[in-house]
């Protein structure tokens, strides 16, 4: 079926069951292969990309609607996820349905809440659905061409991500259990798009005291074994509530 069908037959449902001219969209980022990357989808019969997005039911809050769109595209349970700002231009959405008739729900003006959540990139297995062609990890520094405003939500979720580095468990949820500092370090100049002096980041997050050293190192590789490193939960979770105070 085309997706002009499907949106047509599946419009008369959204009417029914949920809430108009709000809608929810979601940069999910995973940290895989020293590399930061977003999930993203493609519409069935368009060339142009989207972040992962749906309409929230009656019955259902905001938070909540937004974990249950992305279950429904990763299957990851419990993701973190941080609503960071309202995008309500006007025409920001219908004039992408042109073609379709006006009734259409996907035609009616939509202010879409944002919001990006951090998940384990293994955790993930990202679904392509009846509507879609394709749903996977893109590296942030190599995305395609985007339909509606869905860039300048991925750009506002970045900046969101880089200025909360500090008050928020973003290192917790994005790096595995056991990491290595320069994994760390890494993440952070990732995020932040600038080089950090190693020996610097060392003692700075030594300073922190938030990570717990692991007796023994990782093991494999030619080199000498590298460190690993755990989150000490109680503490990091003391150290954001203030904010870990760290110009970067």
């Amino acid at each position: 079926m085309s997706l002009k069908k499907l949106l047509e037959k599946k419009s008369e449902v959204l009417w029914q069951e949920n809430i108009p001219h709000i809608s929810i969209d979601c940069a999910v980022f995973g940290f895989h292969e020293s590399s930061l990357k977003v999930l993203l989808t493609k519409l069935k019969d368009q060339p142009l990309w989207s972040l992962p997005g749906g309409y929230m039911s009656k019955e259902e809050d905001l938070k909540e609607a937004a974990g249950r769109i992305l279950n429904e595209r990763t299957g990851a349970e419990d993701i973190y996820l941080q609503q960071f700002k309202v995008f309500a231009k006007v025409n920001r959405s219908e004039g992408f349905f042109e073609e379709f008739d006006n009734s259409l729900w996907h035609k009616q003006r939509f202010i879409s809440i944002g919001f990006y959540a951090l998940v384990a990139y293994t955790d993930v297995v990202p679904v392509v659905d009846e509507f879609s062609d394709g749903c996977e990890w893109v590296d942030i520094n190599a995305l395609p061409e985007m339909m509606m405003d869905h860039r300048e939500i991925f750009d506002k979720a970045l900046v969101t991500l880089r200025r909360q580095l500090n008050y928020k468990p973003i290192g917790d949820k994005l790096l595995p259990e056991e990491f290595t500092m320069p994994e760390l370090q890494k993440l952070y100049e990732i995020i932040l798009d600038k080089k950090l002096n190693r020996g610097n980041f060392y003692r700075k997050m030594i300073g922190y005291d938030i990570l717990d050293k692991l007796d023994e190192p990782r093991k494999g590789g030619a080199h000498k074994a590298p460190n690993l490193y755990k989150f000490n939960a109680e503490k990091y979770t003391t150290a954001l509530k203030n904010g870990l105070k760290e110009g970067w």
